[in-house]
């Protein structure tokens, strides 16, 4: 089964109707779909649940029926206790006790069937909601990087978190109109059987209750859409709250940030108001068309039929029962329209390709071989930038450097085998290789950006997220190499120490320290620190890669800086011009002067 709800033909119709259904047929369809929109949920619902789900869905209906019909003898059961007399449709009767004994066993079977059925539904919607989650990170985690290029962070924190929320709320939904579908039909017929001309007026009732559900949902739909929107905004005025504070206050735009953020809540807060009151004015409409519907019945059988006073209890209790559910049908609908840009978000994300470098391999590099890289050239819009004689050899750091903007980042996103170029050639041991096979030799390795924090609670927690087969020993070794060794000794709680605890907050040049350690730990053959030593001052910058170097004797090391100094460590420098025309150097020995703190471009 496919887990991409967008490869679905009829999930990506807008009325969620095969192809092949006729032209009558459609409309007829549409407008069921329009009225209770549930196709598009229960198939997207649908491939997120496994067989043994689907087995309980199953288990779900039939005690939901079951609890239908035990809900509907009980009301049939207490018509004799409270009008007593001879009945055709309840002579069978005897006795008060009897009658009592009845009407107890079958209302004690609604509360067990109803209290088992909402445990299935608990369970169900559970599942659901872990599966959403699992399904759409996983597409994320797995999606080409150029398709997520346009994407925010927040936009990400509110797909997997209160986006999720809205999808299960709508997977309940679902599971409420089972619920009410059942009900509605055990009841009626209980309610036909009692008085068969009611069936009359069965069409009357559909179409008033269609017409009520109906009822404002497109503004319903727009409501929602804003308020996802809205929402979406307010993670992204959320995103980075601690570093962001110092940077609004240093430029004393406090006032802006509180009213801007009034407004987006101002907003939220009417969305949310408008939503309740459609499900008042939904309910009202429901209620009022139900009691008017119920009379007009009532009037009908009486004049029509003449049927005695105990059918017409009867008929009353049966429909009473459906009062609820009318209101509940309306608020369901109302949660699947509330949920549907939530569902658009989510089809959209789980669209994404599978990246085929994910897929690859790794292979090692022979002992002694290097990665000659004759050719490479970037796609649009950096076509221009071209790179030619690249040596990428186990033990060198290859320094990158360019103007802001130029294209480093994109450069070495191809040399770790991220995304693909516009053309390639490259050789190892005197053999040409495709990129394919470049891609597989770089698969094992580390890339760390000056933006990237560490997101693990403890520094243990950190070090064994990139190798949980290290001991205490060796953590505490990688962190003495890179400089925090110190640090670690002045905190009570030693590798258990908070990441972003108030006593042991480490610093912006700490953290990127920490995550140099994780790339000792996980020993690649490729590393790629994309400024990833920007927060340190120079002289701790030359410092830690030295460590890496010297711990790292069989890594590729590429670092991207501005900064001159690490210049006097590497053993090649390729430089970006302005003209996005690129120099490869090579030096013969290291320890090679540099003008201190100067920077290049």
């Amino acid at each position: 089964m496919s887990t991409i709800p967008g490869k679905d033909a009829t999930l990506e119709r807008p009325d969620g109707l095969p192809r092949s259904a006729g032209p009558w047929h459609r409309r007829a369809l549409a407008m069921l779909v329009r009225a209770l929109p549930v196709a598009n949920f229960s198939q997207a619902f649908a491939s997120t649940l496994a067989r043994r789900d689907l087995l309980q869905i199953v288990a779900y209906v039939v005690l939901s029926l079951g609890a239908a019909l035990a809900g509907s003898i009980a009301a049939i059961c207490l018509v004799p206790l409270v009008q007593p007399g001879p009945s055709q449709a309840f002579s069978r009767y005897d006795s008060v006790e009897m009658q009592a004994l009845a009407f107890g066993v079958a209302t004690g079977s609604f509360a067990l069937l109803r209290w088992q059925a909402a445990r299935l539904g608990a369970a169900l919607a559970s599942r659901c909601g872990m599966n959403l989650r699992r399904m759409v990170h996983a597409r994320l985690i797995d999606a080409p990087l150029g398709e997520l290029a346009d994407t925010s962070s927040a936009e990400i924190a509110n797909l997997l978190t209160y986006n999720i929320e809205i999808l299960v709320q709508g997977f309940g939904a679902l599971l409420q109109l089972a619920i009410i579908g059942v009900t509605t039909a055990v009841s009626l017929a209980f309610v036909f059987w009692v008085s068969p001309t009611l069936m009359l007026v069965s069409p009357a009732l559909l179409g008033m209750g269609l017409l009520a559900a109906r009822a404002w949902g497109r503004e319903q739909s727009t409501v929602s859409r804003q308020y996802v929107a809205d929402m979406t905004r307010l993670f992204w005025l959320s995103e980075d709250f601690p570093r962001r504070l110092r940077y609004v206050r240093s430029f004393e735009r406090e006032g802006a940030e509180k009213a801007g953020y009034g407004a987006i809540a101002a907003q939220l807060g009417l969305g949310y108001r408008r939503q309740l009151e459609l499900v008042a004015a939904g309910r009202l409409v429901l209620e009022l068309a139900a009691a008017a519907g119920i009379a007009g019945a009532f009037v009908l059988a009486h004049r029509w039929h003449g049927i005695d006073s105990a059918s017409l209890i009867a008929v009353s209790l049966l429909l009473g029962r459906l009062l609820p559910y009318l209101v509940s049908t309306r608020q369901s609908c109302q949660q699947l329209r509330s949920a549907a840009p939530a569902l658009e978000l989510w089809k959209r994300h789980m669209r994404h390709r599978r990246d085929a470098l994910s897929a690859v391999s790794a292979r090692a590099l022979a002992m002694g071989d290097v990665l000659a890289i004759g050719r490479l050239r970037l796609r649009a819009p950096l076509g221009g930038l071209c790179v030619r004689d690249l040596v990428l050899a186990p033990g060198e750091l290859t320094l990158v450097s360019g103007d802001s903007g130029i294209g480093k980042s994109s450069l070495v996103d191809v040399l770790a085998g991220m995304t693909l170029p516009a053309d390639f050639t490259a050789g190892v041991g005197g053999q040409s290789i495709g990129f394919d096979d470049y891609r597989a030799l770089v698969r094992n390795g580390a890339y760390v950006s000056q933006s990237v924090r560490p997101w693990q609670h403890t520094v243990r927690e950190c070090l064994a997220w990139a190798a949980p087969a290290a001991g205490e020993e060796t953590m505490l070794g990688v962190l003495e190499d890179v400089g925090l060794g110190r640090w670690l000794g002045a905190t009570r709680e030693g590798l258990d120490a908070a990441l972003y605890g108030s006593a042991s907050r480490l610093s912006g040049g700490e953290l990127q320290r920490l995550m140099l350690a994780q790339v000792i730990l996980r020993q690649p053959l490729l590393a790629v620190l994309d400024e990833a030593t920007g927060a340190l001052d120079a002289s701790s910058e030359l410092a830690v890669l030295a460590a890496l170097k010297r711990r790292l004797p069989r890594s590729i090391l590429i670092v991207v800086s501005h900064r001159a100094s690490v210049a006097t460590m590497a053993e090649q420098h390729l430089e970006i011009g302005r003209d996005l025309a690129s120099t490869v150097v090579r030096y013969a020995t290291t320890g090679r002067s540099a003008p201190g703190d100067a920077t290049f471009g």
